[in-house]
């Protein structure tokens, strides 16, 4: 005679493996999908060239002419890859920012870090802002970084002085969002006509700054956040499911919500700081992943990257095709296309969830 504790435990195994195994399936249909999206990127462009080429170029660059090289590798590979990773690094700090802070509507924007970045970037721009050690080209890179983490230090500073609570840290970057808005307004008002138009098309978003050293940078800083997300997942999880279970689970909650707030900014930093300004990635990534794969972040954390990613490449795939022969700025795409697509997300999770 069977055990029937012995069946209940055989049938609780086989549905996790089932769990598992059509969460790894979304997964490969994200990856998949965004791996066609990035090859498709590569090669759209004015200068027509046949997909065959594109591919065989990509693993073996031997086999392209000078002329083909330059526009593969010097053009359509950075633009395309840091699409993919923009869009990756968005997708995960809106997912961490949005299970700490237990908040659907919560992205890199929450906090004003993007402002705060923006306002570097035009006091940059303005002010012709010049430092030591620094190549001309990178002063607005890091100016936006730096005061995109000094925006994030002092919400930080001030939310530990009352309390790292979820209320205390919204109000606290909703009130930084609005004086950084103020203060790029200001800095527009004195700007003249050529720098203003310089801080409005830095505003617009564009991937066209791309090249392989910011790659790197961008490369180095996700890789290295993400590990530290991967070691968290457990905890976001419990996280996710309240408060009072995480601490009763011997989670550290306010610690950890400034550890995830600290990473996610960074993230959100250094992204904005080298493409500028990109709407909605943050946002809708993370649901399009809570739709697909649920509140286990071990699935959850990289389906938002991998939406992030391909949601952003596919952005910059209908920033070449929208008006033919004219590259629009990405952060544009992605307004249009992201306010239906957060809609339809809303409708779907209201019938589904």
């Amino acid at each position: 005679m069977n055990d029937p504790r012995i069946e209940a435990e055989v049938s609780l195994a086989d549905s996790y493996r089932a769990f598992t195994a059509r969460r790894m399936a979304v997964l490969a249909f994200f990856v998949l999908a965004t791996l066609t999206s990035f090859v498709w990127d590569v090669a759209t462009g004015p200068a027509l060239l046949p997909l065959g080429d594109v591919v065989s170029g990509i693993f073996d660059p031997e086999s392209l002419t000078r002329a083909q090289s330059v526009i593969i590798w010097d053009v359509r590979l950075p633009y395309a890859l840091m699409a993919l990773l923009v869009g990756a690094t968005l997708g995960l700090a809106g997912a961490e920012m949005q299970t700490s802070l237990n908040n659907p509507l919560a992205s890199p924007y929450t906090l004003g870090v993007t402002a705060a970045a923006t306002l570097g970037a035009s006091l940059a721009i303005v002010f012709g802002i010049a430092l030591p050690g620094i190549p001309q080209n990178v002063i607005v890179p890091v100016c936006a970084f730096a005061t995109a983490m000094g925006a994030t230090g002092l919400i930080l500073v001030f939310s530990r002085s009352y309390g790292a609570t979820v209320d205390t840290i919204v109000l606290f970057g909703i009130a930084v969002l609005f004086a950084m808005e103020a203060l790029v307004s200001l800095v527009q008002f004195v700007a003249d006509s050529d720098t203003l138009q310089q801080i409005v098309f830095w505003t617009m978003g564009s991937l066209g700054r791309a090249d392989w050293d910011k790659i790197s940078i961008v490369t180095l800083v996700f890789a290295v956040c993400a590990v530290f997300s991967f070691f968290d997942v457990w905890k976001m999880t419990a996280l996710r499911a309240g408060e009072d279970q995480a601490r009763a689970l011997g989670i550290a909650v306010e610690r950890l919500r400034i550890l995830v707030l600290v990473r996610a900014s960074l993230l959100c930093a250094i992204a904005v700081s080298f493409v500028g300004t990109v709407g909605f990635v943050g946002l809708v990534g993370p649901h399009i992943s809570r739709l697909a794969l649920g509140e286990d972040h071990r699935f959850f954390l990289p389906g938002a990257a991998l939406a992030g990613a391909l949601m952003l490449s596919l952005a910059s795939l209908a920033s070449k095709v929208i008006v033919p022969g004219l590259i629009l700025p990405v952060g544009i795409v992605t307004a249009l296309a992201g306010i239906p697509l957060f809609v339809t997300l809303i409708v779907l999770q209201r019938r589904f969830g």
